[in-house]
This record gives C-alpha cells, sequence and structure tokens, in this order.
C-alpha cells in the first residue's frame, strides 16, 4: 500500500502537505510524531474517515479512494482503535461476524457463527467462550477479539491506533505474539505508538510526521533513538543550549512531596519533591505520563499506591475541588474542552475558580467579581474589549491567560500549567514564560510546567524531571538542564 503527495486542509490549519506513506507485505511499520504532527489525520485519510484534498492511494498497485470506513474494509484497510469500539452487550461472536453473519435457509446461522469465531480465535492464541458478552472480558481481551474481526474480513492492512495504553507488560507481549504471527502471515501492520521501547521492539520502518509533513521514512534498527526523538522535535542534538542560567528561587522548605505514587495506564513509583518557589519542568514525548501525573497531583485522578505529602502531612484528594481547598491550582492542556466556558464572560471565567472554593453559598458580589477581573485583566495584560466580552471571542492567548488568571486568584501554593503556551503566538509565549519565573521568584509560588517545546522548559524551569514510558527516568538541575541531557534522558541514554 502507498500514500503519495497527500494533502488534507481544513479552515485555516494545513494538517497534512505532501506526505508519502509506503507499507509493504509482511511489515510492522511505526507512524510517529508529536501532537499536531498529522498521524491521525493521515490515518483517518487511509481509512476514509477524511477526504483527501491531493494525492493517491494505491493498494497492490490499484489507485482506491474509500469514502467511509466500510468501503476501506471493502479495500482490505482494517483499523483497531485505542479504545475497542464494539458492542459490550453482544457476545463475542456476534462482535466478530456483526453486519456480516453467515446464514442458513434464510436464518443467522449461531452455530456456525460461534464454531467460526472460537476457531478464529484459537488461530491467535485465545481460547475464549464466545457465547459470553464481550464485556465479560478484559480490555487486552477485548482488543485480541478487535484484530481478530479486523483480519477476518481479508484485510491486507491493519492499522493498531495506540494499541497498548491500556495493557500492562503481560498483556503487551501477547498482543505483540499475535502482531509478529499476522506479520509472518504476510499482513501489513501500521502501528502508531508514543512507547519507544516497544517501537524499537516490534518495528521494522518507522515514518516520523512533524507538522503535517513527512520528515523521513527510516529503518529502525539503523536507527538510533535520540536521532528518532530529534527528528520527531525538530530540534538537532546539540544545537539548542540552556537560553538561561535556571536560576533557581526555591526556598528549603517542601511543598508537596510524592512517594511512589502508581496508577495503572497512567504513572508507575513516581517520587518527587517540590520546594516552595521551584519552576519543575515535566519532560518527555506525548503519553510519557507527563499528564497523568499532573492530574495525580491535582485530584483529577487518585493514586492506587503511594502516598502524598502537603507540608509533611499525608493529603488524599477525593476532587480537583479537594486539590484547590489545599491551595492546588491546574491549567489542563485543553484550553477549548477543559479550560473555558466559552458562553460566559471574561469576568465570570477569571471569577469561577475562587467562586467554587468558597462554595454556591458564599456568593461574591459582583463588585468585588469586577474587581478581581479588572485587577488581572490588567495584571497579566488580557486583551479584551471589555471583562463582560464573551471569552469565545478572544485569541486563543488571552483565553489562556484568562484561564492562568482563574486559578491566580485562588491564591495557590502549587501551580500546575499543562501545555499553556501551545498554539498561541511567540509573543504572548514569552509573556507567559516571564510570568512563571516572576511567580516563583517574588511570590515563592511553586510551579509545575510542561511543554513539548524543550527549549521553552531549559528557559523557564530550575528543575527538570523527565519522563518516559510513564515512568521518571531523570532529574536534571542547573548546567545539566540543556537540551542534550533531555534528549539522552528521553532515548534512555542510548
Amino acid at each position: 500500500m502507498t500514500m503519495r503527495g497527500i494533502c488534507k486542509y481544513f479552515p485555516g490549519v494545513r494538517a497534512l502537505e505532501k506526505v508519502d506513506f509506503t507499507l509493504r507485505a509482511g511489515e510492522v511499520h511505526a507512524l510517529v510524531g508529536e501532537n499536531g504532527a498529522g498521524k491521525s489525520t493521515l490515518i483517518k485519510v487511509l481509512t476514509g474517515v477524511y477526504g483527501k484534498d491531493a494525492g493517491e492511494i494505491t493498494m497492490e498497485g490499484k489507485a482506491i479512494s474509500p469514502s467511509s470506513p466500510l468501503e476501506a474494509m471493502k479495500c482490505g484497510i482494517s483499523t483497531v482503535y485505542q479504545e475497542v469500539n464494539l458492542c459490550p452487550n453482544l457476545t463475542v461472536a456476534e462482535n466478530i461476524f456483526i453486519g456480516r453473519e453467515p446464514k442458513k435457509a434464510g436464518r443467522i446461522d449461531w452455530k456456525t457463527i460461534n464454531r467460526r469465531a472460537a476457531e478464529l480465535l484459537a488461530t491467535l492464541n485465545l481460547n475464549i467462550d464466545v457465547t459470553k458478552t464481550l464485556d465479560s472480558y478484559s480490555v487486552a481481551v477485548q482488543q485480541m477479539i478487535a484484530i481478530a474481526r479486523a483480519v477476518d474480513v481479508d484485510a491486507k492492512v491493519l492499522i493498531l491506533d495506540e494499541p497498548t495504553s491500556s495493557l500492562d507488560e503481560e498483556e503487551t507481549q501477547r498482543l505483540f505474539d499475535v502482531v509478529r504471527k499476522l506479520k509472518a502471515q504476510g499482513l501489513g501492520i501500521v502501528f502508531v505508538s508514543h512507547f519507544l521501547d516497544q517501537i524499537y521492539e516490534l518495528c521494522d520502518q518507522v515514518t516520523v510526521l512533524r507538522n503535517g509533513e513527512l520528515i523521513g521514512e527510516y529503518e529502525v534498527a539503523a536507527l538510533p533513538r535520540v536521532e528518532l526523538i530529534s527528528k520527531m522535535i525538530g530540534k538537532e542534538l546539540g544545537d539548542i543550549q540552556s537560553m538561561g542560567k535556571n536560576e533557581n528561587f526555591g526556598t528549603d522548605e517542601i511543598l508537596i512531596e510524592a512517594d511512589g505514587i502508581s496508577a495503572f495506564g497512567r504513572i508507575q513509583d513516581f517520587d518527587l519533591q517540590i520546594h516552595k518557589g521551584e519552576v519543575v519542568g515535566f519532560a518527555g514525548l506525548l503519553g510519557s505520563g507527563r499528564t497523568e501525573t499532573a492530574e495525580l497531583l491535582s485530584g483529577v485522578a487518585k493514586p492506587e499506591k503511594g502516598t502524598l505529602r502537603m507540608s509533611g502531612k499525608d493529603v488524599h484528594f477525593a476532587s480537583p475541588l479537594d486539590a484547590m481547598q489545599h491551595k492546588i491550582g491546574f491549567c489542563p492542556e485543553d484550553r477549548k474542552i477543559q479550560g473555558i466556558i466559552g458562553d460566559l464572560t471574561v469576568r465570570e471565567n477569571i471569577i469561577i475558580g475562587l467562586q467554587a472554593k468558597k462554595g454556591m453559598w458564599n456568593h461574591i458580589s459582583m463588585k468585588e467579581q469586577e474587581k478581581i477581573a479588572d485587577q488581572y485583566i490588567k495584571l497579566l495584560q488580557i486583551k479584551v474589549s471589555s471583562p463582560e466580552q464573551l471569552i469565545r471571542n478572544l485569541s486563543g492567548g488571552n483565553q489562556q491567560k484568562a484561564i492562568i488568571a482563574r486559578w491566580l486568584v485562588t491564591q495557590p501554593d502549587l501551580l500546575i500549567l499543562d501545555e499553556p503556551t501551545r498554539g498561541i503566538d511567540i509573543g504572548t509565549k514569552t509573556e507567559i514564560q516571564k510570568m512563571v519565573i516572576q511567580l516563583a521568584r517574588e511570590q515563592h509560588m511553586s510551579i509545575i510546567f510542561i511543554s513539548s517545546e524543550i527549549d521553552e522548559m531549559t528557559r523557564t524551569c530550575t528543575r527538570l524531571v523527565v519522563l518516559r514510558d510513564r515512568r521518571k527516568v531523570a532529574e536534571l538541575t542547573g548546567a545539566d538542564i540543556n537540551s542534550d541531557k533531555v534528549m539522552s534522558a528521553i532515548a534512555g541514554g542510548v
């Protein structure tokens, strides 16, 4: 299967620009890139979810142009998504043959369906009762069932989109055994993953996308990990040095301490001490556990093991509001979905965090709301026609400032900023970076700063925690906060 010169545009966005991709029979081919690289868009073009604006797709030398996933399936292209999209209330056999049930005398032949389903799963080394409902089985087994359905429709191309994100190590190895078996049968497999270890264990070739463009196709065995990372993030090893001295504004006082916190599918055995006035960066590729760790520290998710302490006392956050009461603020990564409330005004968006913290019975007067909103609009230089302007009508950078204002109003001791400068202009980025340093230096606020841009991290942070495959793998301070050290740590020192 080949894709040549694929272009896809959305209003104001160039999602794909002349991208090539080649998948050979009997090959496991990794598709990698950071957020916004174009991986999902390329897969959606291949599977008929999106129509391409330019380019050509060929299967076994013949041009194809699927206009729906069903049409793509008829062309021999099947996809198994991260979230298993089967019917939990139907039996395993029904899920495998839904929409193409064998019939006898005009009726569905249940005996044949059950026998063929069991035989098909046995070829994947899975021996289960196919008459039980899908939800009787674990996510790992459900994924195998989805793969069985995908390959039974005479598939020539199998796309596995983040297939191991919900699996433990044993389940992952079981999946890999199945993938290797399908590869030996001549199936071409596209493997989308953020886990470098898995790519190097399983894949033959890797195609790298960045900002909607093709960076290149490489043989996995011949590509050092650190080179793969530099191609993904667009920085050559050694070409960026820290732009500051990473002055540490922290005090000796420990504000928050994580001791061996773990949560399945999020982070494993995470240890960290954050002092008052520190700017601690979480560095790593997408899927490394940066956001997941931040969510555990802010009450969005709960650790299954380990201990969290604040000022030396054990704490257990039942919710984000509980974390707020402990003076923790969390600005999430997706400001459109998790951040702004588009139908409310700038004033209402800024004030809503403080109102939640005070409780519904302690209403903040309109006069006080206006005073607070005006103060923070001026402090963060948020460009608005009026505090009563709907926040959805602001630019992305000003929306981001308003969300940060929302949390500053609550006067947190720890402020967690997840990708606070993504998708905003360079000038506003610089303002936010300066603000972070100023809050740490002048107010002794502790800040966790998460960014995909290494140079931004090296400029802003006084300490860097590097994560890989949901584990902490390094902690960098002082002169060690530079791109070379970060990239080497992400790559595993290779």
